[in-house]
């Protein structure tokens, strides 16, 4: 049986601003458990299954919730054989090419959005043919804003089309068409502009595993929430391939045919940071024995080549990105550590990493400011085991310290990594506490307790086996001062936690 356990109260403050919210759920109907129109699994994958993730086991995954049509899985099909037998194989490559063709696809891979403005987003794709291709923009009245030509490009690469020019805060839907052939549909709703007042929600999660992108039922209750956008915090969408970039592009295919992938992304602008899993194997980092600096830079590149952020700073992937009162920032947890000095200052982001990071924090005038981590902030589970604290507890330290001194408002923790939904709190010596909440439950694997040997400062716990679930942060900028509530939400939509955070709370006490 699935534990779950929580811990509700860590203050005085927290337990008034719980207590209203606990009555006003007492009050509010929910839907919990399975409904009629919940879609069972056809394999059930397990993850040691889907880090082997050989042809068999692929295909289980491919047809994990629904049998594509024929046309599409022998596409697949095809295109993982040259992907297996070539180690230099590339989307681009001609035997795919044919296949392509010979299938009838007109992209391997369908729009993905990412970097929502406030006047527009960004489209990726990935077309099997060498177009053009026309992207029409439509209001909310079904009037056309926007038409864009998608020049004719190489059959196989990616693009990505900047839509700009549109109205902040307002829902869009968008066709992409092939001689008046609608190939593709989305919407989107533009993130609101920096004066503006009302609610903005973003959702999160990690730990797909190759596993969860396929579960329908997930992508139908994040697409209810509707977000303005989602943030992936690693191990999404490959498994276990080393420096095998041609396997790597062969998971991005697997990930590309799936419908519920497909539906999510095309309709929620997405932002993405890697783990252990997407970027090597289990707990490797930075340049490990037997790997090369040749293959972290190959890595990053399949990595830019298949996803959707905004543009990197630095030689990670690491980036920063204003989405209405909210700047995100996605840190590179897991290519950036020298993992010759592991305990030793600067080993866990490295010193370029880290000097970004605190600049961009002081930059900021937006009133929320989201840091992400890889793997976890505190050192609460599993003894710290990939956690800050046994790599660089100094440069932690360095994060907090500078955070508290210029009283930089309205941050949030999130991190991924260890399997199972949990939230802590890190006390400072000042009183002021940073809030963490780890939700590594997008496929429901399994994973450490759910709670720590020492809870003392957790908020709530969920074991991962078998539990799917995301996290929601609703910001409401319409009051005198900004409000939070935190949700995790399972694939039934069941709010399991409902956790409201007053801004104050969220920044540290002046001197």
């Amino acid at each position: 049986m699935r534990k779950i356990t929580k811990k509700l109260f860590v203050s005085l403050e927290f337990v008034c601003v719980q207590s209203l919210f606990l009555l006003v759920l007492l009050l509010t109907p929910k839907s919990y458990g399975q409904s009629k129109d919940t879609v069972q699994p056809r394999y059930q994958v397990t993850l040691p299954e889907a880090h082997v993730g050989n042809l068999e086991i692929d295909k289980k995954l491919l047809d994990s919730y629904e049998l594509l049509p024929t046309n599409v899985r022998q596409f697949y099909f095809d295109a993982r054989t040259v992907f297996a037998d070539n180690p230099d194989a590339g989307f681009d490559h001609p035997t795919i090419l044919e296949s392509a063709q010979k299938h009838a696809i007109e992209f391997m891979g369908h729009p993905m959005l990412g970097n929502l403005k406030s006047d527009g987003v960004t489209v990726w794709l990935r077309p099997a043919t060498s177009g053009p291709f026309l992207l029409l923009v439509k209001n909310k009245n079904g009037i056309s804003e926007k038409v864009i030509q998608i020049k004719a490009g190489q059959p196989g690469v990616a693009q990505k089309v900047v839509v700009d020019e549109l109205a902040p805060g307002q829902n869009y839907s968008y066709e992409i068409l092939s001689q008046k052939q609608v190939l593709a549909t989305g919407y989107f709703t533009t993130a609101p502009g920096k004066r503006s007042r009302g609610e903005f929600r973003l959702v999160f999660g990690s730990c797909f595993h190759k596993i969860g992108l396929h579960n329908p039922n997930l992508t139908k209750q994040i697409l209810n929430r509707k977000p303005h956008g989602m943030l992936f915090l690693g191990d999404i969408a490959v498994d276990d391939r080393e420096n095998n970039i041609n396997m790597h592009r062969s998971d991005y295919l697997l990930r590309d045919q799936s419908k519920a992938w497909q539906q999510l992304v095309a309709n929620v602008p997405v932002y993405t940071s890697w783990d252990d899993h997407d970027y090597l194997n289990n707990d490797l980092s930075g340049v490990p024995e037997n790997f090369t600096d040749a293959d972290r830079q190959a890595l990053r590149e399949v990595w830019l080549e298949n996803w959707n952020n905004p543009e990197n700073p630095g030689e990670g992937i690491y980036f920063n990105a204003v989405i209405g009162p909210v700047e995100v920032i996605i840190l590179d947890t897991r290519s950036c550590r020298d993992i010759s000095k592991r305990g030793e200052y600067g080993a866990y982001i490295g010193q370029a990493q880290l000097d970004w990071l605190k600049t961009t924090l002081k930059n900021s005038d937006a009133p929320y400011k989201v840091i992400t981590s890889g793997t976890m902030w505190s050192d609460y589970v599993s003894n710290g085991k990939d956690s800050w604290g046994t790599w660089d507890a100094g440069a932690r330290e360095e994060i907090f310290s500078f955070i508290e001194r210029n009283q930089i408002s309205g941050v949030l923790l999130l991190s991924g990594d260890r399997h199972g939904a949990r939230s802590f709190t890190i006390p400072r010596k000042n009183g002021h506490l940073f809030y963490e909440f780890e939700v590594a439950t997008l496929g429901g694997v399994p994973g450490p307790d759910a709670m720590a040997p020492n809870a003392e400062n957790q908020l709530f716990g969920y074991e991962g086996d078998r539990f799917i679930a995301f996290g929601e942060f609703t910001f409401n900028t319409s009051g005198e001062q900004p409000t939070l509530v935190f949700r995790l939400i399972n694939q039934y939509g069941q709010i399991l936690e409902e956790i409201p955070l007053l801004y104050d709370m969220l920044t540290p006490p002046g001197d």
